[in-house]
């Protein structure tokens, strides 16, 4: 998730053409489309994946105290309840730990400004060289779309074009018009700068490069068709995603986009299979194993000063065996979910 925010700020600070005007976004929750067998395929898929519903935690070990935020990286007004909820929490920690804060946003928007070939494959084979016409065609739609055009899109790498697919048309024109996302973790951040909370970063500015490192030319050209189907119908998307969200059950929309792979992507199962388990381990799963150490010492050096400390992070980084929360566990913390406002998160 906030990845994606990454890449939509860069896209931004790199000056791709987004309309400077737009219409709010507008779609329609595509879990309404599903037959009643379908949604109950999907709720039981994530049946038994640890706390797989709920966005809002506290870790506790000996006196050591950490209050989890799942967040939404984009602007909604039901994040005042969260702000509002966890905001005296916040300016109490001893430090708030996000996924990167303005310091590494700044530096990774300016690398990227700076030199584009982090993005840019200037000298291999293009983009549609490497895909079929059809694939090709249905691609450079779906990026002008957002805003780059084909000759552009034809030298991107693989993992860009696979995120900037995932990002909703309408929601990048509403950023280049505000110049933010407005996500919850930006708010969390203000909040902690407002009251003098130190800020850090859970991963170096430059983690981004490292993600999909080691993909075979095959791999990465079926990243991009796994992600096409999604991307024809990504404002519908990200009104599912949002609902999911503010429900608690972001986790439904890592499952939805496995069915909806299924369905549409034109590839195998078990390729689906295969590019879901990669991107969990490259997205999300590496990443929140290396996120513990650094959890855990700040929250030691906060107790030695009586103080908690605050984590915010993308929700789908919650869940899961190998999940922080899951993680946190099996290193000795004791996990409970912590409530909002009647709806907010549904519990």
């Amino acid at each position: 998730m906030r990845l994606r925010q990454f890449i939509t700020g860069l896209a931004i600070a790199l000056g791709f053409g987004l309309p400077a005007q737009g219409q709010e976004c507008v779609g329609r929750n595509l879990f309404n489309d599903l037959s009643p067998a379908r949604m109950a395929e999907l709720r039981a898929s994530t049946r038994n994946v640890p706390f797989h519903r709920g966005l809002f935690w506290q870790a506790t070990k000996d006196q050591k105290k950490i209050t989890l935020i799942g967040t939404y990286h984009f602007n909604d007004p039901r994040h005042d309840a969260t702000m509002a909820r966890f905001g005296p929490t916040i300016d109490a920690a001893d430090v708030l730990l996000v996924e990167a804060g303005p310091t590494e946003e700044k530096r990774l928007a300016e690398a990227m400004a700076k030199d584009p070939s982090l993005i840019m494959d200037t000298k291999g084979a293009t983009l549609p060289e490497r895909m079929s016409a059809e694939d090709w065609k249905s691609l450079w739609t779906a990026m002008e779309a957002r805003g780059m055009p084909a000759v552009v899109t034809s030298r991107m790498r693989p993992w860009y074009v696979s995120v900037m697919l995932g990002i909703s048309p309408c929601m990048l024109k509403t950023v280049r018009r505000t110049g933010d996302t407005g996500g919850l973790d930006h708010q969390l951040i203000d909040r902690a700068e407002a009251a003098d909370v130190p800020v850090r970063a859970l991963e170096p500015w430059n983690t981004v490069f490292s993600l999909f490192e080691g993909m075979t030319p095959a791999e990465e050209i079926d990243m991009i068709r796994s992600a096409m189907p999604a991307a024809e119908y990504a404002d519908d998307y990200a009104v599912t995603l949002t609902e999911a969200y503010f429900t608690g059950d972001s986790w439904l929309i890592w499952e939805f986009g496995r069915f909806d792979a299924y369905d549409k992507s034109g590839l195998s199962r078990a390729e689906v299979d295969k590019q879901m388990r990669l991107a969990q381990d490259k997205l999300m799963d590496q990443r929140n194993r290396n996120w513990i150490a650094p959890i855990e010492t700040a929250a030691a050096q906060a107790a030695d000063r009586g103080k908690g400390i605050v984590v915010g992070f993308g929700a789908l980084h919650l869940p899961g065996k190998n999940g922080v929360l899951s993680l946190l566990q099996k290193s000795g913390w004791t996990i409970q979910q912590l409530e909002i406002e009647e709806g907010a998160n549904g519990g």
